[in-house]
């Protein structure tokens, strides 16, 4: 399952953006208002809970410096990434566009497309805000 986020135009440069997204606890201010939990257990490694939900980890992944942030789950039960693809733009300002990708059978997929797809909606809604 491949979801996509708008791209959303932030005031600021492609820098602060990636450096505020690989600083784990700065997701908790992007978090929608469903937000049940959240908790950094390390510098790259946080847990989540949204309204409904399971509790979920992240780990980092992998960055490439001021342009990428990928997020993953921690756990095999649910495989997925979350890609931040940050570009520079005009003065101070950058885009960023938030990908989901995950393998899960059809029935799994079904359930959760329209909840992930609201959740990177807001991620990124809220980045726009920054």
């Amino acid at each position: 399952m491949n979801l996509e986020s708008p791209t959303v135009t932030v005031n600021k440069t492609a820098e602060e953006v990636f450096e505020f997204l690989t600083k784990v606890e700065n997701f908790e201010q992007i978090m929608p208002e469903s937000k049940q939990k959240f908790e950094k257990i390390s510098d790259s490694r946080f847990l989540f809970q949204l309204k409904g939900m399971p509790e979920l980890v992240l780990d980092q992944k992998g960055n490439t410096p001021h342009s990428q942030v990928v997020l993953g789950a921690a756990s095999d039960k649910l495989p997925f990434t979350l890609t931040a693809d940050i570009i520079n733009t005009e003065d101070g300002k950058s885009t960023t566009k938030l990908t989901f990708n995950g393998e899960f059978n059809a029935m799994m997929s079904m359930m959760i497309k329209n909840p992930i797809q609201n959740f990177i909606n807001t991620l990124s809604e809220n980045l726009g805000k920054l």
